[in-house]
């Protein structure tokens, strides 16, 4: 069902049902109005017929007595109303022409009602001290009166209806016309079309939902650019250590003995340096996508830092060079504790890399308001300013260094991610000083 045959649905049915509970909600005070207005026409007629008649009373006491009873009559009335008057002995001094002698041949004061030959009759008898008037009139005139006046009522109400939904439906094709247009609009776009769509020919109530699509036609194009240039990066570096892997396995083809152990372990290095740039490339792709961390596990900054220390020290007794220095307070992280261990441990591992072996290396542990700071103090030899401005690029080492290149980049997107901040400036004593700072948990 198409949005303008529904809208014109719901509004024509709201309208039919609104205005015909007030439709009928008139025709039956109308029809209350009618029958009282009704009833006390019955009853102002025989009070007034009864006013005339004691006004001369001479002149129907005594023929009452001495004329034919037929030869007194009243003049013809209203269609189907009759009037009869008696005298409180039951004789009939005036009655008028063709009246239904049963319809007024009542006896007790007061409204009453009763069927004559099929007809339903309503009567009032008014009382005096010598006459008894009665009026009566069928109900039959009555429903006749009340269809006619529904008639006149609900036939215009159906035209005006009818002309409102013609008019609704062609309202509705107007109104509509911006989503049209903007329909138009997005069926014209290429896949590779991801600028935002144009407000200025939209209607304002269309506004918000430009908006929104505009706010995800930008989340798309961050979300492919993201994609390609994993992509690519992947393929820029994981084209060296294969070409590596290639040679090494062709050399141990065309040789024996020491140079083919040699080109076999250079073999096994270059699958292990390819295994942690494709893990690195995964959890950098990870970190910057919809990906869930929540581990349940609760990330405790000490606990981080001891554990990072273990990890980062896994391939020899590195974690001996590490002094660690903590205040003891206790500090619960605002991110997994998977994510906040990733991040130290790549600190820590750049700074064993590029730290002298017979020296130590320094991890800080320092709360400031509500966030937690690292600081990572190595006795490398430094980074120059432009090292600094492209240290966290994916991929940049300085000449032709160990490692992959992403462990700051990750560092660098954990903490955007989760609103921490890393910053790296010289030392004085030389080497170089890492800080990482991470929200704590209210």
């Amino acid at each position: 069902m198409s949005l303008r045959l529904r809208l014109l649905l719901l509004i024509g049915i709201s309208l039919s049902l609104l205005w015909g509970a007030v439709a009928i909600w008139m025709l039956r005070s109308l029809d209350d109005e009618v029958h009282q207005t009704l009833d006390q026409r019955l009853a102002m007629s025989a009070q007034m017929v009864a006013g005339l008649m004691s006004q001369n009373p001479a002149a129907w006491d005594g023929r009452s007595h001495t004329q034919d009873k037929s030869a007194l009559s009243m003049p013809s009335m209203a269609k189907g109303f009759d009037c009869q008057i008696t005298s409180l002995r039951g004789d009939v001094i005036m009655r008028t022409p063709g009246a239904t002698v049963d319809a007024v041949a009542m006896r007790k004061p007061g409204y009453s009602e009763r069927v004559i030959k099929g007809e339903r009759w309503r009567s009032y008898t008014f009382e005096t001290d010598s006459l008894r008037v009665t009026t009566a009139d069928r109900l039959a005139e009555r429903d006749l009166l009340l269809q006619n006046v529904a008639i006149a009522a609900v036939v215009p109400f159906v035209v005006a209806m009818i002309g409102s939904l013609i008019v609704l439906w062609f309202g509705v094709k107007s109104g509509l016309l911006p989503l049209e247009r903007l329909r138009q609009a997005l069926a014209r776009r290429t896949p590779e079309t991801m600028t935002p769509i144009s407000e200025r020919a939209m209607s304002r109530d269309l506004m918000p939902l430009v908006t929104t699509l505009n706010t995800l036609l930008q989340r798309v194009h961050v979300t492919i650019h993201r994609e390609r240039r994993f992509t690519s990066d992947a393929a820029h570096e994981l084209r060296t250590p294969l070409t590596a892997i290639k040679t090494h396995l062709q050399v141990t083809r065309i040789t024996q003995g020491k140079d083919a152990a040699l080109a076999l372990d250079y073999a096994e290095e270059g699958v292990a340096r390819l295994q942690r740039t494709l893990g690195q490339l995964l959890t950098l792709s990870q970190i910057e996508g919809p990906f869930s961390w929540e581990d349940g596990k609760l990330a405790d900054a000490e606990e981080v830092a001891r554990l990072a220390i273990r990890d980062a020290g896994a391939s020899s007794n590195a974690a001996a060079r590490i002094v660690f220095k903590t205040t003891g307070e206790p500090a619960p992280l605002a991110l997994p504790q998977a994510l906040a261990i990733t991040a130290l441990r790549n600190l820590l591992d750049n700074a064993l890399r590029h730290t002298p072996a017979e020296q130590d290396i320094v991890l800080e542990l320092q709360l400031a308001g509500n966030a937690c700071v690292f600081r990572v103090l190595d006795q490398g030899g430094g980074l120059s300013a432009e090292e600094l401005a492209m240290v966290k690029q994916r991929f940049w080492r300085r000449g032709s260094g160990q490692g992959s290149g992403l462990g700051l980049s990750i560092v660098a997107a954990i903490a955007e991610r989760f609103g921490g901040t890393i910053e790296l400036r010289p030392r004085l004593e030389g080497g170089l000083e890492a800080s990482l700072t991470l929200p704590i948990k209210n």
